[in-house]
């Protein structure tokens, strides 16, 4: 297929785009700037692989007029990939969900109606396991933040607008990913304290949540996308991964870890008191790894031998 991927300098992004492209697509992937302009080193070297796996295109915002020049011009096209949104702030109670919303969808049915006449009939969006009714877990699935709110209403703003336009639309809901080229998260945190020789110190290990490869993530979202119909109509898939405490994960990759960078990799969790979360959130659907073609193994080497070049070790 031909396909048209946003926010492929993302750390999601980045590995989605390797596994579209490994699948034989052909990638046209927009970016916001040059990969030396992005402000630190793993978005600097997604960036840079990103633009080496398909054909960049700097400068065009969903929605915008160099937007739709840019779908004209490489009509025909099979599907957008749009996994860009606006995430300034993301983690912050004051994120400006209605802004959000307008960035995410801007010119939507202008939009819409250009992809139809250059022949595209599909969709994939991606959402987020921490919007309102997604996955499954508890105190009735609320949304966790303003930004988890601003991706519910741009699904349901798409919904509308891709039916009213008679378009296919997926959603591609992602859970808590991890592995090589992330921000410093979760599991970077942890491999940050054992390289400096200290432990770790988890202050919210009962919190359950669905923590996943991003390589597997990867490659279940190539294989969704080369199955969304062409007829109109919704489709969605959860991938889950490691639907666990963080207590539990945090243990999982400390002895996953210990064995390959060669650290005793020890950790504290500590009595959880605050739970201004949800306790529970998890995805449903259980990828088929053989099928996938997945090596849980040899992704647990990826991460290592990455922080080992990230640390000299």
């Amino acid at each position: 297929m031909k396909i048209l991927l946003t926010g492929a300098s993302s750390f999601t992004g980045f590995w989605f785009l390797k596994e579209l492209a490994a699948a034989g697509h052909q990638v046209i992937a927009t970016f916001r700037k040059p990969p030396a302009q992005y402000p630190d080193e793993p978005r600097r070297t997604r960036a840079a692989l990103a633009q080496s796996l398909c054909t960049p295109v700097i400068g065009p915002s969903f929605g915008d007029p160099a937007f739709l020049d840019l779908i004209k011009s490489i009509a025909p096209l099979d599907l957008l990939a749009h996994h860009a949104a606006d995430v300034t702030n993301y983690k912050s109670t004051d994120f400006n969900t209605l802004a959000a919303l307008q960035n995410n969808t801007l010119n939507i049915a202008t939009t819409l109606a250009t992809l139809k006449s250059a022949g595209c009939n599909k969709i994939l969006l991606t959402g987020s396991v921490f919007e309102s009714n997604e996955g499954a877990g508890s105190e009735s699935l609320p949304a966790f933040s303003p930004y988890g709110l601003s991706k519910e209403l741009t699904c349901h703003v798409f919904r509308y607008h891709a039916r009213s336009a008679e378009l296919a639309l997926a959603k591609f809901v992602i859970p808590n990913p991890f592995g090589p080229y992330e921000e410093p998260r979760f599991t970077g945190f942890l491999i940050k304290n054992w390289f400096a020789d200290t432990t770790p110190a988890v202050s919210t290990p009962a919190y359950v949540r669905d923590n996943i490869h991003v390589s597997l993530l990867a490659k279940a979202y190539a294989h969704f996308a080369s199955t969304i119909p062409s007829a109109p109509c919704f489709t969605k898939l959860n991938p889950s991964g490691y639907a666990e405490s963080q207590g539990a994960f945090t243990l999982r990759f400390a002895a996953e870890m210990r064995p390959r960078l060669h650290l005793p990799c020890p950790v504290e969790l500590k009595k959880q008191t605050d739970f201004a979360e949800p306790r529970v959130r998890i995805n449903t659907d259980i990828p088929d790894t053989q099928s996938l073609g997945w090596d849980e193994s040899a992704a647990w080497d990826d991460i290592a031998n990455y922080y080992k070049q990230v640390y000299k070790k």
